[in-house]
Order: C-alpha cells, then structure tokens, then sequence
C-alpha cells in the first residue's frame, strides 16, 4: 500500500477553481517531485494535506488512516511535516528550543529540562550530520544551517513524509549535497520526501518520481528514469499558443547604462549594455537574482564588486539618490508595500519622487503640477475623478499608471519595473504593455522583471534568463518563449541524469 494517496482533490476560493480533481501518490522511501509553474496549485495541494486548508471534494489516505477534513495537528501527529521556502524558526531563540518549540520537556514540579532537551537536539544533530550547537541562537546560524534545523525539528517527531518546498535556494553547491545526502540516509529507513523545486539538474539527480501539475489539474506522473527535463518543462508549461503580441520592432541608439562584472546580494558578475529606446525582460525561477540586480541598479542595495555606468558616468552605487539624479527610476514589486503612499491624494502620489530631487524648492506650485498630472492623465490614459482623489481609490492597473506618471515626472531615462502588472486584470495588463512600448518609442529604456513569459514577449527586444544569480542565457526576441525559457532557468541544458536512473539527456531541439 502507498504511503500517501490524495485522489480527486478540488478546492475553489471565491468560486474561482485552483485544484481541480487532482491525485498525488507517494511511495515510502522515495523522493517525488511534484512540479509545476508558478499558480499551478502546488502549494494549495500540500495545504491541504497538511491541514491548512479543507478539500472540496476528494479524499487523502495516509499510512493506511484518512486524513480528509483534519487539522494542522492531526496531520502532525500522523507523520506529515511541511519545511516552506520562508522558514518558520524564531531568531531569538536557542536552535534546542526551537526543536522542543510547544512540546518543551518538564519534570513534575514544571520546570523545563533545558539540559535534558539540548542533549537530545544534539544527538539528533549528529545523527544526521549537521554541525549546528545546540544552545547557539538561531539569528547566528547560517541560513543552510537554518533550513537543517527545520528538518530536523521535522524529524525529531518521526515524520514519515517531509514535504521540501525549495529547500535549496538560497544554499550554495556544497551545501546543497549535503542536504542530499541527508535525504538520502532518511530514504534508506523508508522517510518519503515531496520535493517542489524548479531546478531540473537537482530533480535528476534527487527525485525517483514526479508529478505535474498545470493550471490546476493533474497533467502526468511518472518515474524520473523513464523521462527527460525536456520532457517534463514540455508538460509543466504545455503546448499552447500565445497569441496577441502586441510587440514592435523599433531602431535602439547608444549605450544608455552598461555593467561590468557587476556582483551584489543575490547575484554575481553581471555584464550588461541597454541602449536609448531598449526594452528588454529579465526571468528566471523566484529567487534567481533579477529582482536583487534591479534594486542594487537603483541603488537600494550596495554593489560588492563591479562598475555601474549611465551615459558613460560612474556611479559609486548604494545611493538611490544618486540613481535618480542619474536618470534610473524604478517601479518596485509589490506596489502596496512599496510605492503607495495611501493616505496622499493622485497628486500628491504623483510629485513626491520629484520632489525629492529638487528639496531646495521650498514651495510646492500646485497649478504647475495639477497641468502636469492633466497631461499624465491624458497620455497614460490613467482612469480617475479627480487628482484630489486618495490613491487608494483606483484600481491596481491605474494605480500603476500614477507610479509610472510618478518616475516619468523625475524625466527618468531608464526604467525598472519589477513585476510591474502584479494583480491587476488581463485589461490592465494590455494596457501597460503599450504603454512600455509607448515609452519605448519616446527614447526611454526599459527593464522588465517577471515571471510571466508571455509577458516579457509582448513587450521586450531581448530576455535575459537568469539562474542562482547569473544570467545564463541572452534570448532575441523571436526565441523568447515559455519552453526555451523553463529550459534555461530551470538549468535542464545542464540536466545529467547518473548513478541509478542511467540516463543523460541531450537537447531535442
């Protein structure tokens, strides 16, 4: 019998369909990789085995006992463990108290065990191979340190199914076999792992099993050795055609910002020239370097290594004041957060940037920038009552709009927008590509960070694809699509399947 059997799961939030008879099963003592694009229903799939959410219909058998409708506990206590990609330790804590965390030992006089408990953490420790002390603070350990740690406390209550959501994103190579050496000693006592990742050379190498998941729906399963990362990227993204770009071809000028060998948080050397009139798209897994690349651009992180240069000026980087005066706007991912001043009107949302850059004006000439918003409004077609309006009023695409008019108002000549239709409708979204492309023809260049591939068609002249921080593939326009693309990021060109599974792929295309 399997270990772990979900047949027919379906869940909907406000009528909207994400799972739709969906099956999952796993063997005891194999490594499955469930697999999927981003909004496949991956992460709603393993929420509702592990009791988080509630199936509309459907049934989960595991160990032989039905699971359906149980709670988070209840599928603790059966055996189930979820490590997340956003760990759940506390910082302030010890790494033995974060083991024992709502299960502390205590004598009969209810005094903990400190002792007792920090011993048997590190016994745990040991057995698995993982240098971690435990009386050191989780805030001093390193972050692969943290992600054993969670296993571990996983562990320690004898999980027999450990769910590994992007376990190694943020470890390095040798960190990486160690965490797969572990996973595979757990293997040899019959421990079952799910295993989310993107990263085809790691699933090869890892996983016996595989389950794909698109748009919701069960697409295929297999064993890993009858199969290719080609394959399996085919199935994740489908077959479909996209089509409706609204892309033109347009003659781009001079170099406009260039990096060499350019290194900061999350990404390392870079080299890169965007020219007068330029849209180009950076992509790649979450994770993979592009957004952190446009925040030190912008100045919001500092370099480490490398030259930053617009219009043949160095800039000593770390300063987004200096990245303005330079001509370097940004449009930051999560508008909510980040770009939205809620309690300011349309107008006052749309001057602030400037503002920061000519401070030695002390007043404010209101008729001036009620003309100037006139014309933002009218050219970026930006759907409003009145520039007396809360921000908080509009839609997302039209708030969008005001942040765009906010940069273009700085006479900004590159512009980053990072994830820039995030939440806002198909209707919104077309009107934000033109609206790119629109500018692109003013002479402005532009750098589009996404995850969406049809996105980055629609709009850019070329697509960097990076992967752990690197760009690893430059693709012209005309072979920016979702399967060459989910190749590249995934690194499936660099996918060799050895030992058990005896297979090495070559490129089918």
């Amino acid at each position: 019998m399997s270990l772990l059997e979900m047949r027919g799961i379906k869940k909907a939030f406000n009528g909207i369909s994400v799972l739709n008879s969906v099956d999952l099963t796993v063997e005891r003592g194999e490594v499955h990789a469930l697999l999927g694009e981003n909004g496949a229903g991956k992460s709603t799939l393993m929420n509702i085995l592990t009791g988080v959410y509630s199936s509309d219909a459907g049934t989960v058998n595991f160990d032989g006992q039905d699971l359906t409708g149980l709670s988070i506990r209840d599928t603790e206590a059966a055996g189930i463990a979820f490590v997340h990609q956003e760990l759940s330790l506390f910082n302030d804590l010890k790494a033995y108290e974060n083991i024992y965390l709502g299960k502390e030992l205590v004598n009969r006089f209810g005094t903990l065990q400190r002792r007792q408990m920090a011993d048997t953490a590190a016994e745990l420790f040991a057995r698995l191979g993982v240098d971690i002390d435990p009386y050191a603070e989780v805030s001093e350990l390193k972050t692969s340190q943290k992600q054993l740690l969670e296993i571990a406390k996983a562990l320690f209550f004898d999980a027999k199914l450990l769910i590994l959501d992007e376990p190694t994103t943020a470890l390095n190579n040798e960190e990486v076999e160690h965490l797969f050496q572990i996973v595979r000693k757990l293997k040899e006592k019959d421990t079952a792992f799910v295993f989310i990742s993107h990263k085809m050379p790691e699933i090869f190498e890892l996983c016996d099993s595989y389950t794909v998941l698109r748009n919701g729906s069960f697409v295929t399963s297999g064993k890993i050795a009858d199969t290719t990362p080609a394959h399996v990227t085919g199935h994740m993204v489908g077959s479909e055609l996209r089509q409706g770009d609204v892309y033109v071809a347009r003659e781009v000028g001079d170099i406009v910002l260039s990096l060499k060998d350019f290194s900061g948080p999350g990404f390392a050397h870079i080299n890169l020239e965007l020219h007068r009139g330029e849209v180009v798209g950076f992509t790649g897994l979450q994770g993979c370097g592009s957004s952190e690349l446009m925040q030190c651009m912008f100045g919001a992180t500092s370099p480490t290594s490398g030259t930053i240069e617009v219009n043949g000026k160095r800039l000593s980087g770390g300063s987004i004041h200096e990245a303005m005066r330079s001509g370097i706007a940004m449009l930051a991912s999560n508008r909510k957060e980040n770009s939205l001043l809620p309690d300011l009107s349309l107008l006052e949302n749309m001057y602030v940037s400037e503002h920061v850059l000519s401070a030695c004006h002390f007043n404010i000439k209101h008729a001036e920038e009620e003309q100037k918003f006139a014309n933002y409004r009218e050219s970026l077609g930006i759907k409003c009552n009145s520039s007396e309006d809360l921000i908080t009023s509009l839609s997302g695409g039209n708030q969008q709009k005001v942040f765009v008019a906010r940069w273009l108002d700085t006479d900004a000549q590159v512009l980053l927008f990072d994830n820039p239709t995030q939440g806002i409708d198909v209707g919104a979204k077309a009107e934000i590509y033109r609206l790119i492309l629109a500018l692109a023809e003013q002479g402005k260049t532009i750098v589009i960070n996404t995850l969406e591939i049809p996105e980055i068609r629609q709009v850019a002249d070329a697509c960097y694809v990076f992967y752990e921080g690197s760009i690893i593939k430059t693709l012209p326009h005309q072979e920016i699509e979702e399967h060459t693309v989910m190749l590249y990021s995934t690194n499936s060109l660099a996918a060799e399947v050895t030992g058990s599974n005896k297979i090495k792929w070559q490129e089918e295309h």
